[in-house]
């Protein structure tokens, strides 16, 4: 597929970036590897809307892949980092406003007792697994086919996102050695975790999952693989952690835990928790972070970790979610864009499976309802050619999806009934059109 011609100046900008960076793009969810053709170059947003450098608008259903819950440039996450800059960007030492951002992670998250700021969820997934094997002792780390903890060498192993969506499964420069004590296993297979740990359970020190998978598209758990999670690492002595980089504060206010009622040992945060500006986070019981130095002798550090205007971004993010919760809007718009794409699919007659928790959803263009999509060999047999023909038809009637089959698309509580209806009468064009 080539460049739209009503795009000339992306077009451009690509050929400029190309010469300059790998791919022309930062980082490889953007490169539009997925859905052929070129990434779009934007230069401004605002609420739902994103505006790219021809001049042209989308509703966005991306929000910086996840961050921009309340949309973009709300007035309050604004206000508090023109408040942060005015003071300064960067001191290298402590601030107030660490403490209170990590007292709102607290008293949100039940799993968390003491935080730790980082400035990205690789950082966070990085550090929790390495407080994992410090605490326990042990070197063994579960992870599961299609969950993506960021790019750390021993967890780069079957991820899904990008690497699922450019087929890299793992990457060159990860030596054998790396992942030599990574132990991989299917989501949602509660009997081969069962059978693991009877094996090898003195052996392991973490399982580490998204509780809701949105990096090889929006993939829900069965109650009873979490509860084998939980069950089985209390037993054994491992440690739980939940990756609630995409799902924290976003499938509520106290993240996935908080509905699933799992509570796990340590749990890392990113996106949302710094408000759209880089900030990770992870945290636990006393007990386990009390082993980061410099109270403990794990180590971990960080010149810019608890950035002052993503401190300040975060803080006004987290409070907004408290005092105003979107949570029902954002369910209910969630239900009715599920259903529309449902109704447009049927329609065209064009078979999918579609996956939703709260504002998460991703359409698998593959058998349809009778296949449920439960873990990365389910996944990866979706029609990704069929994605990227649906992604195209949306982008020409302004909607902004996720650029591959294997993300989810997320909803803002900018977004309005009008918005979703909008979406769903594109989707029925886009769908048709195939």
């Amino acid at each position: 597929m080539t460049a739209s011609p009503s795009r000339p100046h992306s077009h451009a900008a690509f050929a400029r970036a190309r010469a300059l960076i790998p791919g022309g793009v930062n980082s490889p969810a953007r490169a539009f590897g997925g859905v052929g053709g070129e990434p779009i170059f934007f230069e401004r947003a605002e609420g739902q809307w994103l505006t790219d450098i021809d001049g042209l608008q989308y509703l966005d259903y991306i929000g910086s892949w996840g961050p921009m819950i309340l949309g973009h440039r709300h007035p309050r996450v604004v206000a508090a980092i023109e408040r942060a800059l005015s003071r300064g960007t960067s001191y290298g030492a402590p601030t107030e406003g660490e403490s209170h951002l990590a007292e709102l992670i607290i008293a949100a998250v039940p799993s968390i007792e003491k935080v730790r700021m980082v400035s990205s969820g690789t950082e966070a997934t990085m550090s929790a697994v390495r407080l994992a094997r410090g605490f326990t002792g042990r070197h063994g780390i579960v992870k599961f086919a299609g969950n993506y903890h960021g790019h750390v060498d021993a967890l780069l192993v079957a991820t899904g996102s990008s690497a699922a969506t450019l087929g890299v499964p793992d990457s060159p420069g990860v030596t054998p050695g790396a992942t030599r004590d990574t132990i991989l296993l299917d989501y949602n297979a509660t009997a081969h975790l069962e059978a693991l740990f009877a094996a090898r359970g003195d052996e392991i020190a973490a399982v580490i999952l998204e509780p809701v998978v949105g990096n090889m598209g929006l993939v829900v758990p069965s109650p009873d693989f979490l509860a084998a999670a939980r069950r089985l690492t209390e037993k054994h002595g491992a440690l739980l952690v939940f990756d609630e980089v995409m799902t924290g504060f976003r499938l509520a206010y106290g993240g996935a835990q908080e509905i699933l009622g799992v509570t796990p040992d340590l749990t890392t945060l990113g996106k949302i928790v710094g408000g759209g500006l880089p900030l990770g986070a992870y945290g636990g019981r006393r007990e386990i972070m009390d082993n980061v130095l410099p109270a403990g002798k794990v180590f971990q550090a960080g010149t810019l970790s608890g950035n002052p205007l993503a401190v300040a971004a975060g803080t006004a993010t987290l409070e907004e979610l408290r005092d105003h919760s979107p949570y029902p809007l954002l369910e209910r718009h969630g239900a009715r864009l599920e259903s529309g794409f449902r109704a447009a699919a049927t329609a065209a007659g064009v078979p999918v499976s579609v996956a939703r928790r709260g504002s998460m959803m991703t359409m698998f263009f593959q058998q349809g309802e009778g296949w449920p999509v439960v873990d990365w060999p389910t996944a990866c047999r979706s029609d990704t050619k069929a994605y990227g023909r649906f992604f195209w038809g949306m982008i020409d009637q302004g909607i902004y999806l996720p650029c591959s089959q294997y993300e989810a698309l997320f909803i803002s509580a900018a977004h309005t009934d009008a918005d979703i209806d909008a979406t769903v009468a594109a989707a029925h064009a886009a769908l048709a059109g195939m």
